[in-house]
């Protein structure tokens, strides 16, 4: 039997049920909630023949405790896109683009991290196994759908996975607040990836090493530092706004 997840929120409900509804075992909705949004989404869910259960906002902050789960909560099915580390060399190519995060440990933040490289089409996003968020309802909801759209590899030493991807023709540049480069410096038409550790604590040592380079994000205000799924938005799209460039 599959093992089960809770899906918290609309955005987790309805990318869910969007990408595959079959695996959706039932929807468990608050009743005092009778909205447009929740009546919409109740709609598209009996089409897809989705068992829908009636449960109080008691009942349904025990299934998703700390996620403002909206008055509605799915029981599914595991599931989200699986690639292998050794996959992902296979599958290099000059338009690649990844996303690798060392030590970034919040759901929320690592759901966001997702939802950004799902908008900026990356390939994948590494992470250290052992030093990293796993799937919650927190980081579903984060997300919004793209724990189901984007592969998280998953590495043991992310440090040696850093030399793989260079040795397979991977550009790959971290981010650190003392680099003298800004990420403006840097060709990305070709195979890259970006580094990004978690808020305050930044990139290991040792990553940092492995790494080809490392930019700055150039900051003009008062705070010297930006939440980790803010960085990578302003990276990875630096990514596309060149390939783009280039191919018009």
């Amino acid at each position: 039997m599959a093992k089960q997840v809770v899906l918290a929120g609309f955005h987790a409900v309805n990318s869910r049920a969007r990408v595959k509804p079959d695996s959706i075992r039932a929807v468990y909705v608050d009743p005092s909630r009778r909205d447009k949004r929740m009546q919409q989404c109740r709609d598209r869910l009996k089409e897809l023949g989705i068992k829908i259960m009636q449960a109080d906002a008691r009942r349904l902050d025990g299934m998703a405790p700390d996620v403002p789960h909206q008055g509605i909560v799915a029981l599914a099915d595991e599931f989200n896109q699986t690639m292998t580390f050794d996959e992902l060399l296979d599958a290099v190519t000059p338009e690649t683009l990844i996303l690798i995060l060392d030590g970034v440990t919040d759901p929320r933040n690592f759901g966001a991290c997702l939802r950004v490289a799902d908008a900026a089409g990356v390939q994948a996003v590494v992470a250290p196994r052992d030093r990293s968020a796993s799937f919650s309802p927190a980081a579903a909801k984060a997300a919004a759908g793209a724990w189901e759209t984007v592969p998280v590899v998953t590495v043991t030493n992310l440090a040696g996975a850093i030399a793989d991807l260079r040795d397979a023709g991977v550009m790959v540049v971290g981010t650190a607040g003392e680099a003298t480069k800004t990420i403006y410096e840097f060709e990305q038409k070709r195979a890259f990836a970006w580094v990004l550790g978690a808020e305050g604590e930044g990139l290991r040592q040792l990553t940092r090493k492995r790494c080809d380079d490392l930019a700055k994000i150039p900051m003009l205000g008062a705070v010297d530092s930006l939440n980790v799924s803010v960085a990578a938005g302003i990276c990875l799209f630096e990514s596309v706004r060149q390939r783009k460039t280039s191919a018009d």
